[in-house]
């Protein structure tokens, strides 16, 4: 028996190894050396403080910066979730209700993206509808010409990866770093 039960706890023991430990460092090397970037968070640094992740949606307040898609976490990345209300839920169909009216002033369609939360509660993106639908309110707030935050919206569209994988989105993150830029401050 002691023959049988040896060999195994050997191969146990070495195979945890390489797949448990060795593996999982050379994959987490590899990935370093080939883009650390996106290996370290695809964080977003501005004078020299990390100020968010690309792939992370964050909650920006106030009228003169973009809002990003509504969230069921409150974007708590520790409790990334959405809210698993059905179709048929009346809680759903009221908050959905809501966030409608309050953007409808706006005059045009309000996009899906701007009335539900998105499945983990944390999209770092919006659509170019939904941020061209904030123009007016942000550019009123920073005391901006609307041509030119709509330009600022144009210049942060990211184009589907070779024209057909994926939608246009706009990073909400990056949007707002460059609306900062702009020399007028969030008032």
């Amino acid at each position: 028996m002691l023959a049988q039960i040896r060999p195994a706890l050997v191969l146990l023991v070495l195979l945890s190894l390489v797949t448990g430990l060795a593996y999982p460092l050379a994959i987490a090397g590899v990935a370093q050396l080939a883009l650390p970037a996106q290996a370290n968070g695809s964080l977003v640094s501005r004078d020299g403080v990390v100020v968010g992740s690309s792939l992370i949606g964050q909650g920006f307040a106030g009228d003169g910066y973009f809002h990003p898609r509504p969230s069921a976490v409150g974007y708590d990345a520790s409790t990334s979730s959405g809210t698993n209300l059905g179709a048929t839920s009346a809680t759903l169909a009221a908050d959905v209700a809501a966030r409608v009216a309050e953007l409808d002033g706006a005059g045009a369609p309000v996009p899906a993206d701007a009335a539900t939360a998105s499945g983990s509660g944390l999209d770092p993106h919006i659509t170019p509808a939904f941020a061209r639908l904030q123009v007016e309110r942000v550019a009123a707030a920073r005391d901006l010409d609307q041509a030119q935050v709509t330009d600022l919206v144009a210049r942060h569209i990211q184009w589907p990866l070779l024209g057909i994988l994926g939608e246009p989105v706009v990073n909400v993150l990056e949007l707002n770093l460059a609306l900062d830029d702009l020399g007028s401050g969030e008032t």
